[in-house]
């Protein structure tokens, strides 16, 4: 109380003791920073699987062109060699899309749909996308010439050098960028006939060349509609490319490519094969309409989401099953 009156205030008590019996400083102790929580291994496994992009895998079905073109697809061993070979095609490509999402994982995050992907997100690092991708298509490469032949590996191994030096540098050349991509859905397309020694046929060839170049400058040129105007942040070759330039080479492709497949049904007298041209020219002037719109993104989205696409693609299918069963 006589403190209260007198208008004293009562001293500080002394600051606290450590064990060695030094006061604490009167600033609060820093605290250790918190360890970067790494992903889950099993969150880092899903990161993979998607990363090697399964929805893409139905390009691979072309490795069934070359046989089904030659009439080759009755035998259980020519179906059993196929399914290797697919899996040998599917394992190199996805070792590819491993290693190009952890180089263009940066450039990535800066594009509104690729900054999903699992390495652009960080659920994957990308030291394991490089060795994932790495031991894939390595693997697929020695697999390759044990279970089929020496060709069916060197097209392998020649796919994966040209695709990783399509990652490295040829994806910054122009045009040159757009010859890779067609080559390796060409590639796609030789090696069932490759591991099955099949002779393959020029205007086989020249359609799967063409339409293959087709696709793909359509999906640049949707590219370049989409990404106008931010300066090539995602791809910085698309502001070497103008829209002008894409829509000719789209247009150009499409028409070589009907030509072609024209003159290769028409190579043979069966009804059924020259009868499905009319449903490829449909096929191609439908695909057509997503291009001419920008909206041609990945062939396999367009093929799988556009009904009269896959209808037509359907009827295509069972003509030509009609026409190899006349072989």
């Amino acid at each position: 109380m006589r403190e209260a009156r007198s208008g004293l205030t009562p001293p500080a008590p002394p600051p606290p003791r450590t064990a060695h019996g030094a006061a604490d400083p009167p600033w609060p102790r820093a605290t250790a920073p918190r360890p970067v929580r790494q992903p889950a291994l099993r969150t880092v496994g899903l990161g993979v699987l998607r990363a090697a992009r399964p929805r893409q895998w139905v390009k691979n079905v072309l490795v069934v062109a070359a046989p089904a073109a030659a009439g080759e697809l009755v035998s259980r061993h020519t179906a059993l060699q196929l399914g290797v070979v697919f899996l040998l095609f599917t394992a190199t490509a996805s070792g590819v899309y491993l290693v190009n999402d952890a180089r263009d994982a940066d450039a990535d995050r800066a594009h509104p749909v690729k900054c999903r992907r699992p390495v652009a997100a960080g659920e994957v690092p990308v030291p394991v996308a490089y060795t994932a991708g790495g031991a894939l298509a390595a693997g697929a490469v020695l697999a390759g010439a044990v279970l089929c032949n020496a060709m069916t590996a060197a097209l392998l191994a020649a796919y994966l050098l040209m695709q990783l030096a399509y990652c490295l540098r040829l994806k910054h050349v122009l045009v040159v960028d757009l010859a890779v991509v067609t080559t390796g859905f060409v590639m796609r397309a030789m090696i069932g006939g490759v591991a099955l020694s099949i002779p393959l046929s020029r205007w086989f060839l020249i359609t799967t060349a063409f339409g293959a170049l087709f696709m793909v400058s359509a999906k640049r040129y949707s590219e370049a509609v989409q990404m106008a105007g931010r300066n090539g942040t995602t791809r910085a070759l698309l502001t070497e490319y103008t829209t002008g330039y894409l829509r000719f080479v789209w247009q150009l492709a499409a028409g070589v490519a009907v030509l072609g497949y024209c003159l290769w049904a028409l190579e043979n007298s069966g009804t059924w094969r020259q009868l499905s041209m009319i449903a490829f020219i449909l096929a191609v002037l439908r695909y057509a309409v997503f291009a001419d719109r920008g909206a041609a993104g990945a062939p396999e989205d367009v093929v799988l989401r556009d009904r009269p696409l896959a209808v037509i693609g359907l009827v295509w299918t069972a003509m030509y099953g009609m026409a190899v069963a006349d072989l």
